[in-house]
């Protein structure tokens, strides 16, 4: 699944390739990708509009309208946004949203497993984000999370770091690829409890959110096996290169060479280094 990583390089490819843009022609041919809102209300709610800039939450791409809506696009497990600059150019498999813009351009979402979504929403909260995602915590890019910011957050919480790293109401954009390099990065084992953490520990992994997301987002994210994350020109990311222990289990940690091993944690798969994490 995408994670914030991804999904902010894919902003960084929207807000120079899409934005001024009008969009002239809408085509909506997957049963999923738009259920939020009808088919007919999405068309009318872009037709003719032009995007006026291209935002990130968490997870969710946000492009303002410049009538003061915003598209919304969750990639969820499969979601590729991708622009193609020749409209002639087939459309591949799963293709379920056409976006014609007005350079002649195309702006297609691609999603096999149909997880993903797009929709309009025209009520916006007093920072511009969509009501509906009022909900969603702290980003650590947009927002910044300092380690009081951090530990503000943690306070009074009883699970374990990864759970907490995956709660969406909490930290904005971290999945379990990210969770697992957060954790290593910081020294801290993704089955610790929150509890147990110390002012020292709050520091590190304050540091660690920051370092491996800068870096990952620098490298374009990360496109593992089956390739299904590329940016919005069609390009793999290369942060898969540097993963430290994610998807690595039986591999050498390549901080201190001992095996990385793989356990469940909040119902997720969870690599850490038992050297390396305590």
């Amino acid at each position: 699944m995408p994670e914030l990583p991804e999904v902010e390089t894919v902003r960084l490819g929207l807000a120079a390739a899409v934005v001024g843009r009008r969009v002239e022609g809408v085509e909506v041919t997957g049963v999923r990708s738009v259920r939020r809102q009808s088919k007919a209300a999405f068309k009318k709610a872009l037709l003719g509009r032009t995007f006026a800039g291209a935002l990130r939450r968490g997870k969710y791409l946000l492009v303002p309208l410049d009538d003061g809506a915003v598209l919304v696009a969750h990639l969820r497990m499969s979601g590729q946004l991708v622009h193609v600059v020749d409209p002639a150019l087939p459309r591949v498999l799963h293709t379920h949203v056409v976006l014609g813009l007005d350079d002649a351009s195309e702006l297609r979402f691609v999603d096999p497993r149909t997880f993903g979504e797009l929709f309009v929403a025209a009520e916006l909260g007093p920072d511009g984000v969509p009501v509906v995602l009022a909900g969603l915590g702290t980003d650590p890019l947009v927002d910044g999370l300092p380690a009081a910011r951090l530990g503000e957050l943690l306070h009074g919480r009883r699970t374990t770091l990864k759970a907490f790293l995956l709660d969406q109401r909490f930290v904005a954009g971290i999945g379990n690829l990210y969770a697992d390099e957060i954790c290593h990065a910081a020294g801290l084992l993704p089955s610790r409890r929150t509890e147990t953490l110390t002012a020292g520990d709050v520091e590190r992994l304050a540091a660690a959110v920051a370092g491996v997301l800068a870096e990952a987002v620098r490298l374009r994210g990360s496109s593992l096996r089956d390739a299904r994350y590329r940016d919005l020109a069609g390009a793999l990311g290369g942060y898969q290169a540097h993963h430290a222990v994610y998807d690595r289990a039986g591999e050498p940690c390549p901080s201190c060479g001992v095996a990385v091993e793989r356990i469940r944690v909040a119902g997720r798969s969870a690599h850490f280094c038992p050297a390396c994490q305590s």
